[in-house]
């Protein structure tokens, strides 16, 4: 009887590994210029229905340790995204502007462009497949 308990247990245990089983890619990112530990970054994993127009599909943040974050969307499926991190220095969970418009707080996204302008999602975008991904952002 024991040996049934024992090969019926180990059976429940790997359907249950085999349902929580990676169903996208994983995307890293790294931040290592942040010009202080304040705060913290907050990173948005958008599509283009979602970029620049509020939460994305997957959100992060994280504390600031020595200049220098890192973050990882998990189980993301293929297609086309950007990435966009804030430094989020006075912990207000948003980007302050001055009185010209201009951000008061670090950005940065995927693709690293930092032309004036409001960012587009093409300078941004980048297409994951089925390999995991890693880069990094800058400030």
């Amino acid at each position: 009887m024991k040996t049934v308990t024992l090969a019926l247990s180990l059976f429940l245990v790997s359907i249950v590994g085999l349902a929580q089983e990676k169903t996208g890619v994983d995307i890293t990112i790294t931040i290592d210029n942040i010009t202080n530990n304040e705060g913290k970054v907050l990173a948005g994993l958008h599509t283009e229905d979602t970029f620049m127009k509020g939460p994305g599909v997957q959100n992060l943040q994280s504390e600031i340790k020595e200049g220098k974050v890192i973050l990882t969307f998990a189980n993301v499926a293929p297609g086309n995204y950007a990435i966009l991190a804030l430094h989020d220095a006075n912990d207000n969970n948003r980007m302050d502007y001055q009185s010209n418009g201009m951000p008061k707080e670090s950005y940065g996204m995927s693709g690293n462009d930092m032309t004036m302008g409001p960012p587009s999602f093409n300078s941004a975008k980048f297409t994951v497949g089925e390999e995991d991904m890693a880069f990094t952002i800058r400030f």
